[in-house]
């Protein structure tokens, strides 16, 4: 129990570190590699848990795909540090105000759930057995049932998100030749390949 708890602790303050290393970094590529380690981290987390499927969805799906989409977009857009640096100062109070709503509504959800029907019903219900319900089952039972918008509303913000990345860098740059998927389904052979008769004995 106390080596649990230890366990816990250290990879929630590494949680923390790591989640103020991705803002306070000034290189997006050492963000990233933050934003691993905190997912790794939280893998320990529900490991700890008991949730071990949900720390191998975050090993696999986001160390394993969302980190490394990170990355590439981010050496991808060519972005220009010393300029981004310049307009940090510009937007640090709104980002300041909003960051102060968000904590306010977070305190405002911890502080009242208490007293919501809903939440002491459900925290009131007796849990199954571990022996009669596995991790997985438990969790895809209540995602698709309970929550089912909201995992349907979290895919279409992925959906956005991706959609956004492939926007930005498919953007026009000079010298650079785009690829038309029309050109290329409609070109025939005639365009492509030209046959022509060479005689016996005209070669080089």
């Amino acid at each position: 129990m106390i080596l649990s708890a230890i366990a816990f602790y250290l990879f929630a303050a590494i949680i923390i570190a790591s989640a103020v290393m991705v803002v306070g970094s000034r290189n997006p590529v050492h963000s990233v590699f933050f934003l691993i380690l905190a997912f790794f981290n939280a893998a320990g987390i529900f490991v700890i848990a008991g949730a071990e499927f949900l720390a191998m969805i975050m090993v696999i799906v986001y160390v394993g795909a969302v980190a490394v989409l990170f990355m590439f977009v981010v050496m991808m857009l060519d972005i220009n540090y010393v300029r981004l640096r310049e307009g940090f100062l510009q937007y640090l109070p709104v980002g300041a105000l909003v960051g102060l709503i968000l904590l306010i509504e977070l305190i405002f959800v911890l502080t009242t759930q208490a007293n919501v029907p809903e939440v002491l019903a459900i925290s009131a219900a007796p849990a199954p057995a571990v022996t009669d319900v596995t991790n997985t089952h438990a969790l895809g039972q209540l995602i698709y049932t309970r929550y089912i918008y909201l995992f349907q509303a979290g895919g279409l913000i992925l959906l956005v998100a991706m959609i956004g990345a492939i926007v930005l860098t498919l953007r026009e740059r000079p010298g650079v030749r785009r690829q038309k998927i029309a050109d290329q389904v409609g070109r025939k052979r005639g365009d492509a390949v030209e046959i022509k008769k060479v005689t016996p004995g005209s070669g080089i």
